[in-house]
């Protein structure tokens, strides 16, 4: 099979500079007249938190060499090898559009499975929403598995370097979508994520919460009745206070209070359910 035209491990760090330059050109555009959209302190985190990431992504390639590589190769030579030897555009596509949707799933199941939540939650919890908070990611996300959400791509046909690459490609469109400055993109606010939409997404105002799953394309947000339009302000963060300027809080209070709350917990169903229930679930039947 043809192989992608960047190497996966290269992509995003190549469009690092791009990133930063993104990054200060909107602090420095908005401040004047918008510095309410900006804490330099958060900012900082969120460098540190993108370091901290990068750095378990290392730490844990023992997980990435074992199934990233093994398990994805295993499954892509006894699968279905529906894909033919050389992606051509066509089959681009179809990877494009079915990683995506496997994306929306990943990013639903990260809100309602507590377990999965314990690392995605350091997306949300700051209380600022600009370029920067597009590197707000976790040191947990290698540990908890994100990796178990594109295996079907494998068992269809496509190889662990198209898999790796597709899905760096949509998590470098999504941090696009992190700004205030773009009001409507138009006629594209009915097929794409946008940064409307993505707003309404990290606002933890009532109506907002848990919408707007998308990754690149907002159609199974419309298809699986998670759609929200931005209508009201948006208010940014969770409801459970933490301190997000602190890297270690950002990473770590969602996954130790989860720990905690099973080990206090009496029966193993109320300890599973810490880890796989609901995050909003109070220990209570």
């Amino acid at each position: 099979m043809n192989a992608p035209p960047i190497k996966p491990e290269f992509l995003l760090l190549g469009l690092g500079p791009i990133f930063v330059l993104f990054i200060v050109g909107e602090y420095f555009f908005s401040r004047k007249n918008h510095p309410e959209r900006f804490d330099l302190k958060d900012m900082a985190n969120n460098a540190a938190l993108s370091l901290l990431q990068q750095g378990a992504e290392f730490f844990f390639l023992f997980i990435n060499w074992l199934f990233v590589v093994t398990l994805y190769t295993n499954l892509y030579g006894r699968g279905l090898h529906l894909v033919p030897e050389n992606i051509s555009a066509l089959w681009f596509v179809v990877l494009f559009v079915a990683q995506d949707f496997l994306y929306y799933w990943f990013h639903r199941i990260s809100h309602r499975v507590r377990w999965f939540w314990s690392a995605h939650v350091a997306h949300h919890s700051s209380e600022y929403l600009n370029f920067s908070t597009a590197l707000r990611q976790s040191v947990l996300y290698p540990f908890t598995g994100m990796w178990i959400f594109w295996l079907p791509l494998a068992y269809l046909g496509f190889s662990p370097e198209w898999i790796t690459f597709i899905v760096s490609l949509n998590l470098a469109y999504q941090f696009f979508v992190h700004t205030q400055l773009v009001k409507s993109l138009g006629p594209l606010e009915w097929i794409l994520n946008t940064p409307s939409h993505h707003r309404v997404h990290h606002a933890k105002n009532p109506q907002y919460i848990d919408k707007n799953y998308a990754g690149a394309l907002i159609i199974w947000d419309k298809m699986f009745g998670t759609f929200v339009p931005e209508e009201e302000a948006c208010v940014y963060g969770i409801t459970k206070k933490v301190n997000y300027r602190n890297p270690f809080e950002s990473n770590m209070r969602e996954f130790i209070d989860m720990c905690r709350g099973a080990q206090r917990a009496s029966g193993l169903k109320k300890k599973l359910k810490h880890f796989f229930g609901p995050p909003e679930w109070d220990g209570k039947d």
